[in-house]
């Protein structure tokens, strides 16, 4: 099969597209035929050397995908070839930069059938961080004030409709560019934050939802209520003012759970959430789609078309 590798860490230009093994599965596996990969700020921070994330080499990166099952475990039961499907496979191994991917069965649900291979494959990862971020460690409630960092992003515009459609208002922080595009999604304010200090003009906040750390975390802190909840991707590093402050904090890697993904899935179909796809490479161009990615700014998700 085609696939992209890394034999050592280092910057873009380690990826190699070349023929790689197909992957044998387990009892528990499935083997999917990959249609699209989403592209994701994990894959650069795995290629770079990110210790949190260290494995064997070669290596193929990728962690997000829409395909059908070509094969079944001996121990599955709930699926069979045929079945579209997509999801975020485990971290700790191979990916699907490739024509092909062995993945738990427990860890995928039915794709959307509202939208395509392309646009479903950057659904699994930033959908279930969106999801999990807001419900199981931010418990959003309806009519809760909810402040989203990086708005615009890949995890930014799954939380915006998301809490939106949990009757939440919602307030996000982007580039002047995105504001109407994210008014469209239903966000009840944006601020430009290359114009406008969130913390000098906001107050009461029920929960943040923070994709980008440092005096952005800090700032955030200023504009939760008492009881409030700062939930964050990249780590909580104020622990102590958020306890003199009583304010919750929460730092989390989303987890594949097949009955978010299905859920997720099922508000696609309905409508009510719409994902984004700003970027489509082929699969010998990861390495232009993830400098793209690493450079920042982009709307929505960059995804690598791998089949037809």
């Amino acid at each position: 099969m085609k696939a992209v590798e890394i034999y050592k860490n280092g910057g873009p230009e380690v990826l190699q597209y070349e023929e790689a093994a197909k992957p044998q599965i387990n009892p528990d596996d499935v083997l999917v035929k990959v249609y699209a990969s989403g592209v994701n700020p994990i894959d650069y921070k795995v290629r770079n050397g990110d210790g949190r994330y260290a494995g064997a080499f070669p290596r193929i990166l990728g962690w997000d995908f829409s395909g059908v099952i070509e094969q079944t475990g001996s121990k599955v039961q709930d699926w069979k070839p045929g079945d579209a499907v997509y999801g975020r496979p485990d971290i700790n191994r191979n990916g699907t930069y490739a024509e092909y991917v062995a993945v738990r069965a427990d860890e995928i649900a039915r794709k959307p059938k509202s939208i395509d291979h392309k646009a479903a494959s950057g659904v699994a990862l930033a959908g279930l961080t969106a999801w999990q971020g807001l419900f199981k460690y931010g418990m959003l409630q309806p009519e809760q004030r909810v402040l989203i960092h990086g708005a615009a992003g890949g995890v930014g515009i799954f939380a915006v409709q998301l809490a939106k459609a949990k009757g939440a208002y919602v307030i996000g922080t982007a580039s002047e560019k995105n504001i109407l595009f994210l008014e469209e999604l239903g966000a009840d304010e944006v601020i430009d934050y290359e114009k406008e200090d969130f913390s000098a003009r906001l107050s009461d906040i029920d929960l943040v939802f923070d994709t980008r750390g440092g005096k952005v975390q800090q700032d955030s802190i200023k504009v939760l209520k008492p009881h409030g909840v700062l939930v964050s991707t990249v780590g909580i590093r104020y622990p102590e003012t958020l306890k003199t402050k009583d304010i919750r904090g929460a730092a989390f890697m989303a987890q594949s759970v097949p009955a978010d993904l299905q859920q997720i899935a099922d508000l696609i179909d309905r409508g009510v959430v719409i994902p984004v796809v700003s970027e489509i490479f082929s699969l010998k161009e990861a390495a232009k789609a993830q400098q793209l990615l690493e450079a920042g700014h982009t709307r929505g998700k960059i995804v690598l078309q791998v089949a037809e």
